[in-house]
């Protein structure tokens, strides 16, 4: 359990996660009753679904680790292309080379089966593996170390009736130093807040919840929280939006332009239950966490995260200067040749299917990799029980130079109420290159088709 990981762009990125009853501080740290299938919006015949026998030792407790494990978003992370559920090998790639997410299957000898709870604890709470050894923060222990003991056994719980699957991932291609686990060590030292969630007596029970998940098992800010040089949290930042792995995690902030100021509790739950509502559609990193995670979740869970994230003071505004208009007019002409068929020419989309670009907080990000890697690669909405259709959004890599796209990116950051940087071609071929696209380009432009 040493590692995460997203070598097709699922990141664990944008992992949005999670009423308690009013009382003293250890009842509000509790969780609710474990939900129901209806509740949970099941999708059948996946893992994190299957039915636990209610005549079952420990079916309770069980029942309760599947959830929280889909709550914490374990699926994305510990799902290779083609590989068996929750069996690790997906390769995350960092700054400091690549991690594989690790096998945390019943199997006794590649998985989790032999781990005690308290070596599971010791994971969770202090990232520390097995044998005493360092876990990478890859694995998201410094956010889950605010599950409460009680949450934590029951994941092991749940973790120890998935089918066994012998399979060890590959080993970490880390560069040095970050090779040597016992830097780790230092990290910790710098980064990582061992302290029990502590609720808040002036807020609701609902949002102490909230604020329990989303920075728990929820481990949102491990994508959305901008990182210094050394992959750690930049402190005063929480949530303003981070880059990795050629995405990036917007604000969720209360920033009117580029964060949720604009979106009602509403929009959010919305957003988290069906992977699109009014306003925006979950595409690139955060599909996987739609159907892994977020439509898995109880409603009242959902309503939890939307009235924590509300909450969040906005973000400093920045400004940006007037695009340039030449380029303008060629955006608006590539827009309307490429983009408008969906969004239709007044960027208000068709909400529910194509998300409105005017408005759009993604679009406005300063970092414009996410609108980039979306053009270029694509991308595929997430899917729930009620959304069961995965919306795709084509490729342009083979129709578009950086040129275009650079142009069209910047007509979008910068019409019908948006305003963000212009794009440099530059950037997008840069992209092109990280995304292994380049040669798609070329070859359809020298019209070699072998």
């Amino acid at each position: 359990m040493n590692a995460r990981g997203s070598q097709d762009g699922r990141l664990a990125a944008f992992a949005l996660l999670l009423v308690a009853c009013v009382g003293d501080s250890s009842v509000l740290a509790q969780t609710p009753p474990v939900p129901t299938p209806s509740e949970a919006n099941i999708l059948p015949g996946t893992v994190l679904t299957r039915a636990i026998s209610p005549s079952r030792p420990g079916a309770d407790k069980i029942r309760r680790g599947q959830y929280l494990v889909a709550v914490g978003d374990c699926m994305s992370c510990h799902l290779r292309p083609g590989g068996e559920p929750l069996a690790g090998g997906l390769g995350l790639h960092t700054p400091f080379g690549v991690i594989y997410s690790s096998n945390i299957t019943s199997d006794r000898e590649t998985g989790i089966g032999n781990w005690t709870s308290e070596q599971f604890y010791r994971a969770m709470h202090d990232g520390k593996g097995a044998r005493g050894e360092n876990l990478y923060p890859a694995f998201p222990y410094p956010w889950f170390h605010l599950a409460s003991r009680e949450d934590d056994d029951a994941i092991l719980a749940y973790l120890h009736t998935t089918p066994a699957v012998h399979y060890t991932p590959p080993q970490n291609g880390l560069h040095f130093p970050m090779d040597i686990r016992a830097t780790v060590g230092v990290w910790n030292l710098l980064y990582l807040d061992s302290n029990a969630f502590r609720p808040d007596r002036g807020q609701s029970a609902e949002w102490n919840r909230g604020a329990y998940l989303v920075n728990g098992l929820g481990h949102c800010g491990g994508c959305h929280t901008p990182k210094t040089g050394l992959g750690g949290d930049r402190s005063g930042h929480l949530f303003e939006g981070g880059k990795l792995d050629n995405w990036v995690a917007p604000d969720l902030t209360g920033n009117e332009r580029t964060g949720l100021g604009a979106w009602s509790v509403e929009d959010v739950a919305e957003y988290l239950k069906n992977g699109r509502n009014r306003r925006a559609a979950a595409g690139g990193a955060m599909a996987d966490v739609i159907t892994y995670s977020t439509s898995l979740m109880t409603d009242a869970d959902r309503h939890a995260i939307a009235v924590y994230l509300k909450s969040r003071t906005p973000s400093p505004s920045q400004t940006s200067g007037e695009p340039d208009a030449a380029a303008m007019k060629r955006g608006a002409a590539v827009y309307s040749d490429a983009c408008a068929s969906c969004h239709l020419e007044n960027g208000v989309g068709q909400p529910g299917y194509f998300p409105p670009l005017g408005h759009n907080a993604l679009v406005q990000q300063a970092d414009s990799t996410t609108l980039q890697h979306m053009i270029l690669a694509g991308s595929r909405i997430g899917t729930s029980a009620k959304r069961p259709t995965a919306l795709t959004m084509p490729s342009f890599a083979w129709k578009l130079s950086d040129d275009e796209i650079a142009d069209v990116a910047t007509y979008i950051r910068n019409s019908w109420g948006n305003q963000a940087p212009a794009v440099a071609a530059s950037a997008v071929a840069d992209m092109r290159a990280g995304l292994d696209l380049a040669h798609v380009h070329l070859t359809v432009m020298s019209g070699d088709q072998n």
